[in-house]
């Protein structure tokens, strides 16, 4: 351990000489981990953590779970190309068979999938996709507009033409975890398929479960045109997908989409429309992305998401009632925000509530609680267990975070006193 310790400071040491200002999480989280299972994390200096990050969402199984090692060793061990651009495979199709099985029947059956690249890739191709198929251009955003029909022509109006797309996220996460309610979800389904708009749903950090169904757009009772999976889907590692139906493919493919959604080159001054990049569906990805996928299914993890998140919640909103500088609380499975309020319940002055966030952050951490910070303010503790949590690791979670909060209402970042709601100064 002296050994790791010393790596721990000079990994600390050298990383902000060598790598960008970016580095958010290194900032926040001065952690090394050198060891993880589950929902435990190892830094090199000895300390255990809950991890309530996950990787942003990627890890849906947590660190290091058997399923995933043991799909990754089996490609390693049988002598398979790891890298083959988008060549038919038998780990990409034991993949895109397991994710067609998770998907309602009325999409699976007239899917085609898209490997793409990770980060922005996957959006970029579903927005290019189905402004070639429409030969619209304008691409709507729930978040964009007043619902619920801003961005449709109403009845009998002339002169507006649809949009080419409606972009739907079924939970903001990283605007500060919105859940959309599931009868503007329908009413925008209903409203798309008036204009012949496609629906495009972005799953990225929503779906394999995280929402308490396997997608989150499967609360609503709708099926979307489109669909933007990444993150978990990759059992850890680097996957992103974009799966749509078989009427949206692009000019130049032999079937509309291609045998396994390889479609050709991309429609003139749509750059990365067809999901170009030389490391699109990596076999190692797929191989854990598939186990992964299995387990989810087979262990009805989505399930298990939606009963403990429901009781995660709870809790976190009992917690709020007892603290003014808690705001409201929101989510959908075990996906959960916090909002952090100025000391008297409103805004206050800028970057105050900010500062609270990142101070719960802070005490968080040491009480070996890793916790994130979202939002346009930077407000907003989110929680993103993963799926295999347990009810006694939950309630560990829950305690260290209400523990961190009382010792921030108690020593106050800004200075000011600290307040109980609905008790006044103490």
């Amino acid at each position: 351990m002296a050994r790791e310790s010393g790596a721990y400071e000079g990994a600390s040491r050298r990383q902000p000489v060598r790598e960008p200002a970016a580095r958010t999480y290194a900032r926040a989280l001065p952690v090394v981990p050198v060891r993880a299972r589950g929902l435990t994390i190892e830094g090199a200096d000895g300390r255990r953590y809950l991890d309530c990050v996950s990787g942003g969402g990627t890890l849906a199984l947590g660190h290091n779970h058997p399923v995933v090692l043991e799909a990754i060793r089996a490609v390693l061990d049988s002598g398979a190309p790891l890298h083959v651009m988008d060549l038919t495979t038998p780990v990409e199709d034991a993949f895109v068979t397991e994710l067609l099985r998770t998907l309602p029947p009325e999409l699976a059956g007239h899917a085609r999938v898209r490997f793409c690249p990770t980060g922005t890739d996957p959006v970029a191709s579903a927005v290019s996709l189905v402004r070639a198929a429409t030969g619209r251009s304008r691409v709507i955003t729930v978040a964009d507009e007043p619902f619920p029909d801003g961005p449709f022509p109403r009845d009998g109006e002339a002169g507006q033409e649809p949009p080419a797309v409606l972009l739907l996220e079924p939970v903001r996460s990283e605007a500060g975890v919105f859940p959309a309610a599931d009868a503007l979800v329908r009413h925008l389904r209903a409203r798309t398929a008036e204009q012949a708009v496609p629906l495009v749903v972005d799953e990225t950090g929503t779906g394999v479960g995280r929402t308490g169904a396997y997608w989150a757009f499967e609360h609503s009772g709708v099926t979307p045109d489109v669909l933007i999976i990444a993150k978990a889907i990759g059992g850890s590692l680097p996957l992103a997908a974009v799966v749509h139906h078989e009427d949206l493919g692009e000019p130049g493919d032999s079937d509309g989409a291609g045998a396994a959604g390889r479609p050709a080159s991309p429609p003139a001054g749509e750059p990365g429309a067809s999901g170009t990049g030389a490391f699109r569906g990596n076999q190692l990805a797929l191989a854990a992305g598939a186990a992964t996928l299995a387990h989810v299914r087979e262990h009805r993890l989505a399930e298990h998401a939606a009963a403990l998140g429901g009781r995660m919640l709870t809790r976190l909103r009992a917690l709020a009632a007892e603290f003014a500088c808690l705001g409201d609380v929101r989510g959908r499975g075990l996906m959960a925000g916090i909002e952090l309020t100025a000391p008297d319940g409103t805004p206050g002055t800028p970057g105050t509530a900010a500062r609270l966030a990142a101070a719960v952050r802070r005490e968080c951490l040491r009480r070996g609680l890793i916790v994130d910070v979202t939002g346009p303010g930077a407000n907003v503790v989110r929680l993103l267990p993963p799926l295999i949590v347990t009810e006694e690791q939950m309630s560990a979670v829950l305690d260290r975070l209400a523990d961190a909060v009382r010792a921030v209402d108690r020593h106050r970042p800004d200075g000011t006193a600290a307040i109980r709601a609905g008790h006044g100064p103490r």
